[in-house]
């Protein structure tokens, strides 16, 4: 990919957080996902941390080496001709000048977009003073100017972990932080397990630039999303773990049926063969 090309993909991504569509992001996890996603007419695709992670043996949370991250990242970006924003989790390490390494890296491997988390990888229930994760923002804003290149930085906020009680403090915390991420240069605002309209409409009204909602089992349909003024939706490692539930009944029903309707929809050896070999240029 040239620099012209990374550059035309960066603003492509900018121009698709302004609508007038909502931007949907699936997450993609290998080449072979990121080629279906493309050729199914996303205009844009991300990567998921916990997916690249899972099927190279590691837990989440930032334990896969940033190199092999960095070069699954790669070989997707090269893969595709569309944008493709990389989930960078936390920007494996905690000084800011470590995360714009990262983000450097990553518009290397060809990503014009990345998240970057408020969260230790090691203790994901505690964030980052607001102060601290600002500085982490303005290093990767400062790594993307360097290179030249309209890089889409996704600021995340992690106030909503499962588990915490939802309260109107924690709420206003959120609207501070992720405000401020805005000021230190983020493009888009980044809440996972947010997924009720009465949470959601206060966080498109009070925040300063477009909200990226993660879809998940409680979240409200995408259309109602785009009403209430949510500019981006992705999917996370979602999509990554319902390809594991189908497994999981296509074994059981070897298993205890010993038959294979599981196959029955899935696109043949041949297809696969085709896009890989049309998309990749193999």
């Amino acid at each position: 990919m040239t620099d012209q090309q990374l550059k035309a993909q960066a603003q492509i991504l900018q121009e698709l957080h302004k609508g007038p569509e909502i931007l949907v992001m699936l997450n993609a996890w290998d080449v072979v996902s990121a080629v279906i996603l493309a050729d199914m007419g996303f205009p844009a695709i991300a990567t998921t941390s916990a997916g690249i992670a899972f099927a190279r043996g590691y837990p989440d949370g930032q334990r896969i080496p940033r190199h092999e991250m960095i070069g699954e990242i790669e070989r997707i970006a090269h893969a595709v001709e569309i944008p493709v924003a990389a989930d960078l989790e936390v920007g494996y390490g905690d000084a800011p000048e470590t995360v714009g390494e990262t983000i450097s890296l990553a518009i290397t491997a060809g990503a014009v977009g990345a998240n970057i988390e408020d969260s230790y990888p090691d203790h994901p229930d505690r964030q980052y003073q607001t102060g601290e994760a600002v500085e982490r923002i303005q290093s990767a804003r400062a790594a993307a100017e360097s290179a030249g290149v309209p890089f889409v930085v996704n600021a995340r906020c992690d106030n909503f972990l499962p588990g915490r009680e939802r309260n109107a403090e924690l709420i206003a915390d959120a609207i501070e932080r992720l405000n401020a991420y805005k000021s230190a240069g983020a493009d888009c605002l980044y809440t996972p397990w947010v997924g009720d309209a009465e949470t959601i409409v206060v966080l498109v009204r009070e925040l300063d630039g477009p909200l990226n909602i993660l879809a998940g089992p409680q979240t409200i349909p995408i259309q109602e999303l785009k009403r209430l003024g949510v500019r981006r939706v992705t999917t996370g490692g979602g999509l990554y773990r319902s390809c594991l539930g189908h497994l999981g009944k296509a074994a059981r029903e070897l298993q205890d049926l010993g038959t294979y309707t599981h196959i029955k929809g899935a696109p043949s050896h041949a297809s696969i063969d085709k896009l890989l070999k049309s998309e990749t240029g193999s």
